[in-house]
């Protein structure tokens, strides 16, 4: 047999074993990585959410209550003061002179009254004796009457240009930030000018409102599962997060519902020990209206909807994806939902990438 021919017969054996081994060494592919998580089990305090505003504890609004030329402005505006500080002073002399000219004029009118009732003493003393008319008797006691009336006029004279100096010196009625003011030095104030407004914003109240269905539910709910609404029970989130966390205690509930909206009126009592929360900022309460006791919970994200409801993929001990649907409660933290049915204690679900799996497949699952 010539060499080509032998070649050629080698080369086709070659190519044969190697076709074989090729379809011998197939490898099935592998299951694909899935993230999953286990379902838990807990009791756990359920929260209903309202929206509400804070409001500082007081709010006054600073007045002038002279006019004259402002002098002084003792404070930074947003920065805290204590009760009894001068904010604000304005220009005093004129109120000053007018307190002195009222103690002069009182020091002559009880002259005139030392004078006036000693007169009328002698008088009354010889009143009997007919040594005097009965005219001149009765103008001695009149006289001593109206200068007794003059040192009243004149003390409460006194009084009030000694108010009016007072109010010379605008202060803090209470321990609170003030804010900005329109005037400066030397601005010319009017009497009931508006100067500033002082917030005493260390403790804040938290308004909201809620129907009359959902209040007698709340009651009821509160009264079954023996849950308290202590100091720190109502809790409070922003549109964005605070550094600090926030919690209150309900100190007042209207004794009527609003007849125009159908709702209750409650307020919650919040401390700020940090001034990060506001007057006037929105916030949402969480109240608690129940306990549940050993409820399942999973990941709320993780939670699908088809025509028939929800669904979770459950994975199975041989790590087959099982689609089942569930019966949902509610949101717990924000991120965990409660299951009443379709899903058990410690079993595994996919939990994220959803789309990635199907009723049937089989997956590597990764905690």
């Amino acid at each position: 047999m010539n060499n080509r021919i032998i070649f050629s017969l080698l080369l086709s054996a070659t190519i044969w074993v190697g076709c074989q081994n090729k379809e011998n060494n197939v490898v099935a592919p592998a299951a694909p990585n899935i993230t999953v998580a286990t379902a838990i089990q807990d009791s756990v305090t359920l929260y209903a959410s309202y929206p509400g505003y804070l409001e500082a504890k007081d709010v006054v609004d600073l007045i002038a209550r002279v006019p004259g030329f402002q002098v002084a402005s003792n404070y930074v505006a947003g920065q805290p003061v204590a009760k009894g500080d001068t904010l604000f002073i304005i220009e005093p002399t004129q109120y000053q002179d007018a307190v002195q000219q009222a103690e002069a004029n009182l020091a002559t009118c009880k002259a005139e009254l030392y004078y006036a009732e000693n007169n009328y003493s002698r008088m009354k003393d010889v009143a009997n004796t007919n040594a005097i008319s009965e005219i001149d008797y009765i103008k001695s006691e009149a006289a001593y009457y109206k200068a007794e009336a003059a040192v009243m006029n004149a003390e409460a004279a006194l009084k009030t240009a000694r108010t009016n100096l007072s109010y010379c010196y605008i202060t803090a009625p209470f321990s609170g930030r003030p804010n900005t003011s329109k005037y400066g030095d030397g601005d010319y104030v009017n009497a009931s000018s508006y100067m500033a407004t002082i917030y005493q914003d260390n403790k804040l109240y938290a308004y909201f409102s809620i129907d009359d269905a959902q209040y007698m539910k709340l009651v009821q709910n509160l009264k079954n599962s023996k849950t308290s609404l202590g100091r720190d029970a109502v809790r409070f989130s922003f549109s964005e997060p605070l550094p600090h966390e926030y919690k209150g205690y309900i100190d007042y509930v209207a004794p009527n519902i609003d007849l125009s909206t159908g709702t209750l009126r409650i307020r919650v009592v919040v401390d700020n020990p940090y001034n990060e929360l506001k007057h006037g900022m929105y916030t949402t309460v969480h109240m608690p209206y129940t306990r549940s006791e050993k409820v399942v919970m999973v990941r709320d994200a993780s939670i699908g909807t088809d025509q028939v409801g929800k669904y979770l993929y459950v994975v199975n001990d041989s790590n087959r994806v099982e689609m089942r649907h569930i019966e949902i409660g509610e949101l717990y933290n924000d991120s965990l939902r409660i299951v009443y049915k379709g899903v058990n204690p410690g079993e595994k679900y996919v939990s994220l990438a959803l789309q990635k799996v199907h009723e049937g497949m089989i997956i590597n699952p990764v905690e």
